[in-house]
C-alpha cells in the first residue's frame, strides 16, 4: 500500500487482520512515526480524503489508532473532517441511543452485557447509512469487542452451504415484523418505541413516516407491529462484481415484545426460514469475522454495505463506544 505521509499502515497490532485482495481487513493506520510535529487526525483525514476512500472501498474498514482523540467532542471533529453528509438516526431506526454531541450518539445503550449479533445498520429500511464511524472512549475491562466480517465472504460461503435458500432468499426477498412498544424498553437492543421510531406521538403521522420507509403499521394494545418489505436480501457491488449479504436473518433480537423468532424474518411470500439457516450463518460469521479488542482514542470506519458487526458481551466494565452515521 502506498504510503501518505502522515499516515502509517501498521500491519502488527491486529494479528487476525485477513486478506481482502490487495489490501488487510482492516486496514490499520496510525501516526507517521517520521514525522517530527505531532498528527492530528482531522488534518490528516482532510489532506488525504480521496485516498482514504479509495483504501475504505478496497478493504472496507479502517482503524486509525495512536492519534489524540479522547473525547466526544474530538470525535465529532473528526467526523466532520471525513467530508461525509450526516445520517441523521432519525426515524426509521430501532437501536436504542442518545444523541451525545453534534453528529455524535451513542452506539447502544443495551446492556453491555448482552450479545449484539451480526447487522448492517438499518438493512430493513430503503434507506440507510453508508459508512458508519466508532470511536471509544472509555476502553473496555475485558470483553466488549466489536466484530467485523466482509459481507461478500458470508454471501459466497453462505452460497456454498445453503444454494437453495440463496436463490429463493434473491428471488423473493426478506419480510421483516417488528413490534414497537408505546414506551421504549432500554434492557433491548431494539428497544426504541414507535413515538422515538418515527419520532411522534401522533399515529396518522407515524404511518405516514412508516410508509416512506416501506413499513406498514397494525396497531396493537400497547405497541404496534411494523411489518417491513419485502426487502431484497442481498446488494450487488457494481465496481467488484460480487454479491453483498445485506439482511436481517442473523440480526434478529428477542425481547419482551417479540418473543417468536420464526416470525421475525420470513421469505417475502410469507414462507418460514429453514430452520438450520440462521445457526449455520452465525457459524460463518464467527469464523470470518475479526474481533477488535477496543483502546481509548480508536477510531474505526466502515462501509455499512460491505462490512457487518456485531458486539460481544461485557465481562468487566467500564465501556463506552459512541457512533456517527454517514450518507
Amino acid at each position: 500500500m502506498e504510503e501518505h505521509s502522515l499516515f502509517h499502515e501498521a500491519v502488527d497490532l491486529l494479528p487476525l487482520q485477513k486478506p481482502n485482495g490487495e489490501v488487510l481487513f482492516p486496514i490499520v493506520l496510525t501516526p507517521n512515526p517520521k514525522t517530527t510535529k505531532p498528527i492530528e487526525l482531522t488534518e490528516a483525514i482532510k489532506a488525504n480524503r480521496a485516498w482514504l476512500d479509495s483504501l475504505l472501498h478496497q478493504s472496507g474498514a479502517i482503524l486509525f489508532r495512536g492519534f489524540s482523540v479522547s473525547s466526544a467532542s474530538d470525535f465529532n471533529d473528526v467526523v466532520e473532517s471525513s467530508g461525509y453528509e450526516d445520517f441523521s438516526y432519525g426515524v426509521g431506526g430501532a437501536g436504542s441511543r442518545t444523541k451525545v454531541v453534534g453528529r455524535v450518539y451513542t452506539a447502544n445503550e443495551a446492556p453491555p452485557h448482552q450479545n449484539i449479533p451480526f447487522h448492517h445498520e438499518m438493512s430493513h429500511s430503503p434507506v440507510f447509512p453508508s459508512k458508519l464511524f466508532f470511536f471509544c472512549e472509555v476502553e473496555p475491562g475485558k470483553g466488549g469487542e466489536t466484530c467485523i466480517a466482509l459481507s461478500h465472504v458470508i454471501y459466497e460461503r453462505m452460497e456454498q452451504k445453503h444454494p437453495k435458500f440463496v436463490k429463493e432468499m434473491e428471488e423473493k426477498g426478506f419480510i421483516y415484523t417488528r413490534v414497537l412498544g408505546d414506551e421504549s424498553d432500554h434492557s433491548s437492543p431494539v428497544g426504541r418505541s414507535w413515538k422515538e421510531v418515527f419520532m411522534t406521538d401522533d399515529k396518522t403521522i407515524a404511518e405516514e413516516r412508516a410508509a416512506k420507509l416501506g413499513m406498514k403499521l397494525e396497531w396493537m394494545e400497547g405497541a404496534v407491529k411494523a411489518i417491513i418489505g419485502p426487502n431484497p436480501g442481498f446488494r450487488y457491488d457494481e465496481v467488484k462484481k460480487h454479491k453483498i449479504w445485506f439482511n436481517g436473518v442473523v440480526g434478529r433480537f428477542e425481547d419482551k415484545l417479540n418473543n417468536d423468532p420464526a416470525n421475525a424474518v420470513v421469505f417475502g411470500d410469507g414462507k418460514p426460514l429453514p430452520a438450520d439457516v440462521s445457526d449455520d450463518c452465525a457459524k460463518i460469521f464467527d469464523e470470518e469475522c475479526v474481533a477488535l479488542q477496543w483502546r481509548k482514542g480508536d477510531v474505526l470506519l466502515l462501509d455499512n454495505l460491505a462490512v457487518v458487526h456485531s458486539r460481544r458481551p461485557l465481562i468487566t466494565p467500564p465501556r463506552r463506544v459512541l457512533a456517527s452515521f454517514c450518507k
